[in-house]
């Protein structure tokens, strides 16, 4: 075969490096490596990418470049003294990101001058040596970042101290006597730090508040809930104006509505929900089509923009669901009263009415005002038991929103709706709080059928109001928006996917790309990989936020999507019903930039809720397993890192650690990029989804840590002499009852940490 002339080949190189040059020049502080440099620039050839790594490799070694971490690049922009945000660590490595920035710059504790997490910092960043990380020293503190700490105490004569497990503090709070607020040893308390002298080794502190007894359920609980900084009560003047609040159905009011309480009405929900805040309706049109209403709670009738109960509900943005309880956003007098849609009661409500034939196509829509009044509170396993039998109240109206929901939801897949279905794992909680068993929340038709029709209707809002028939410029509004994938995610899962005969596409629409996720995940069903492909499909997809920019949501496949139909949890779904109010009405588009400054509360007050209700799971997790030590089970590989393997057990989907200490068979290096531990010596691979036997070993309730140890078939150690080539984690556990049997050495290798 013919070769290209030198000429060309060099002009080709001079090409792709200003290519290069340009790219680098656009990134500012942010890190790339050469996969991101090569997508970007549309290099696919493994000789072209293979150019860009080298080109890479050639400035950093010229200094053009940072190497930031093995094989990852940033520009060398970095000024002598800058501002940041100071992170605490309390194993000691703290680092302060440089605004405008990506990458932390390591902190000395002794260069800190007691700076807390979330402080903004100024700093003077040492010059770059090559070969040496980059450090900082924090000159000045600029702005305090009020934080409180959760932890036990401990009062002696003349002070106390308090005991905590942040990841953001490593040593105890010192607390005068004077500031213990009652405070006795062993309180779970919640405590500021008020002072850090230059010379002291303790911060001083004053106790916030006493949240019971160390160890008690409420107490803990609580806990999570300061821990994320969250409320655990109502201001008693909210809840007051609460109280005050009159249904105020009245024929005045009835009159401005369209009266719905002669249609066929009913909710389903939990077995153990109090706020029922959509409810669904049906009945035969004289045409021969269908009318389905979705009824949403009209809680903004009864909550004024600016009153306090407004102002509470803003704050909070979200209903916070742990284990054992829910933290409304909305008083009881509302959520579980006024504006909960109960049976055989008259409610205020705002509807999405639908006009659909046969084959679940909607002929027209309407968005108006009602009232209504519910015939009938079903549970999901009722409605379910009904779709299973055909027999049962309202069955005719529950057996066609079934057929109806069946066709939408199909129909949404096949225009490229991603579809994850993810088992969500529950406890019985006994009257002290403590779990006593474990069961699993399984998504069924009658789930299913809620679900598309809450869909179907925030699609039709978020459409009439961002896509006005006029042809005029859309009015400022709140979406619900989701963005495509990281492309560099993608592209590993594709190759990941790849090794086991699946096809991913990386690149086309969204429809085509979704298609080809949906697929393998409908074929890895049932399969040994599809622990480890499904999950690393959901970590590939970004994370759904709230934002007055329609990008459109990428994994309903929705142009237009936003949040209509949990006004009494969500408040996001109330800002939705008064611009809808307003808009409907002829108003003018409200101040986008405020609007947008409310969704990124909303956003990040959806995310703390989010990691409160995972905190309190994980709570009760390590209490379940901390009263069967020693006992055994199946499980999988869920996460892989530098420290360890977690392992999520089959039965319960209890998830724990196995130390990378405790793999003391072999030295293992962390493969990030194929997500897996290998041995040095027995080239030993633990890999996310692999089936393992682990035993619980350890469970630390106040640390929220358990530790598994990894046994055989059955029941002892895992593997320590594997010798040979590519074992896999279940190779290994199989072979070790044929190892033999002896003394390790006195001075074997541990496993490093990178």
């Amino acid at each position: 075969m013919a070769t290209a002339p030198k000429h060309t080949r060099r002009k080709v190189t001079r090409e792709l490096y200003a290519m290069i040059d340009d790219f680098i020049d656009n990134q500012g502080n942010k890190t790339f490596n050469y996969k991101q440099v090569s997508h970007a620039l549309g290099v696919d050839t493994p000789q072209a990418q293979k150019a860009v790594a080298m080109r890479l490799a050639e400035l950093e070694f010229d200094g053009e470049l940072i190497e930031v971490t093995p094989g990852k690049y940033k520009a060398p922009n970095r000024g002598n003294v800058a501002t940041g945000v100071f992170t605490r660590r309390s194993n000691g490595k703290n680092t302060v990101i440089l605004d405008g920035d990506e990458e932390g710059i390591f902190v000395a504790e002794r260069n800190s001058m007691h700076a807390l997490n979330g402080d903004k910092v100024k700093v003077l960043v040492a010059a770059r040596r090559k070969g040496v990380e980059p450090e900082c020293k924090v000159l000045e503190i600029i702005e305090k970042n009020d934080q409180v700490f959760i932890g036990a105490l401990t009062v002696e004569r003349h002070y106390g101290t308090l005991s905590t497990d942040s990841k953001f503090l490593a040593t105890d709070i010192l607390i005068p006597r004077g500031k213990l607020k009652g405070g006795k040893t062993g309180d779970k308390a919640i405590v500021r730090i008020t002072e850090w002298p230059d010379d002291a080794k303790n911060p001083h502190g004053e106790v916030v508040d006493i949240l019971g007894r160390n160890g008690e359920n409420n107490a803990e609980m609580h806990a999570i809930l300061a821990e994320f900084g969250l409320p655990y009560n109502y201001p008693e003047q909210v809840e007051r104006a609460a109280e005050k609040i009159d249904a105020g159905i009245t024929p005045a009011e009835i009159a401005r509505r369209v009266d719905m309480r002669d249609v066929t009405t009913f909710t389903i929900d939990p077995r153990d929900a109090k706020d029922f805040d959509d409810a669904l309706s049906l009945r035969r049109l004289p045409n021969g089509n269908w009318e389905a209403g979705v009824h949403i709670a009209d809680v903004t009738h009864y909550v004024r923009p600016e009153s306090a109960l407004d102002k509470e509900a803003q704050k909070r943005a979200t209903s916070v669901y742990l284990v054992d309880r829910v933290v409304p956003m909305l008083p009881e007098h509302l959520s579980n009263g006024i504006c909960s849609l109960r049976p055989d009661e008259e409610k205020l409500t705002f509807s999405c009415v639908f006009e659909m034939d046969g084959d679940a196509n909607v002929i027209k829509s309407s968005i108006c005002r009602t009232v209504i009044k519910s015939n009938r509170r079903f549970t999901y396993e009722e409605a379910q038991e009904i779709i299973e039998t055909g027999t049962g109240d309202y069955a005719e109206e529950i057996l066609e929103l079934d057929k109806l929901a069946k066709i939408l939801r199909r129909r949404r897949y096949e225009n490229g709706s991603v579809e994850f279905d993810r088992e969500e794992v529950r406890f019985d909680i006994d009257e002290n709080g403590h779990p006593v068993d474990v069961f699993f929340k399984v998504s069924k038709d009658s789930n299913k059928l809620i679900e598309e029709f809450m869909l179907l209707a925030n699609r039709t809002v978020a459409q009439r109001i961002g896509q006005p028939k006029d042809k005029k410029k859309p009015k400022a509004f709140v979406y619900r928006v989701h963005d495509k994938p990281d492309d560099m995610k993608l592209v590993d899962l594709a190759a990941i996917a790849r090794n086991f005969g699946y096809k991913i596409k990386t690149s086309g629409t969204a429809k085509e790309i979704n298609k080809s996720i949906n697929k393998m995940l409908v074929d890895i069903k049932g399969k040994g990989e599809e622990n480890l492909l499904s999950v690393l499909a959901i970590r590939s997809m970004a994370k759904a936020v709230y934002s007055t920019d329609n990008i459109g949501h990428y994994g309903l496949g929705f142009d237009y999507y936003t949040h209509f139909t949990s006004p009494i949890r969500r408040y996001p779904d109330m800002m939705v019903h008064r611009l809808l109010e307003k808009y409907l009405d002829g108003g003018r588009s409200v101040n986008q930039p405020k609007l947008e400054e409310q969704c990124k509360h909303s956003s990040d007050m959806e995310q703390l809720a989010a990691n409160a209700e995972r905190a309190s799971i994980k709570y009760k997790q390590v209490e379940y397993l901390a009263d069967r030590l020693g006992e055994m089970y199946d499980g999988v590989i869920s996460g892989v890192t530098e420290w360890g393997l977690y392992v999520e057990l089959n039965e319960n989907k209890c998830e724990g650690l196995v130390p990378i200490r405790d793999l003391a068979d072999d030295y293992y290096d962390f493969d990030e990029r194929n997500y897996c531990l290998v041995g040095r010596r027995t080239k030993t691979r633990y890999r996310l989804g692999d089936e393992v036997k682990v035993q619980v070993a350890r469970a630390n309730v106040e640390r929220k840590m358990v530790d598994f140890a990894l046994v055989d078939d059955k029941g002892r150690p895992a593997a320590d002499d594997n010798v040979g080539n590519n074992v896999t984690a279940k190779e290994a556990l199989g072979n070790s009852d044929k190892l033999k049997k002896g003394p390790r050495r006195a001075k074997q290798q541990r496993t490093r940490r990178r």
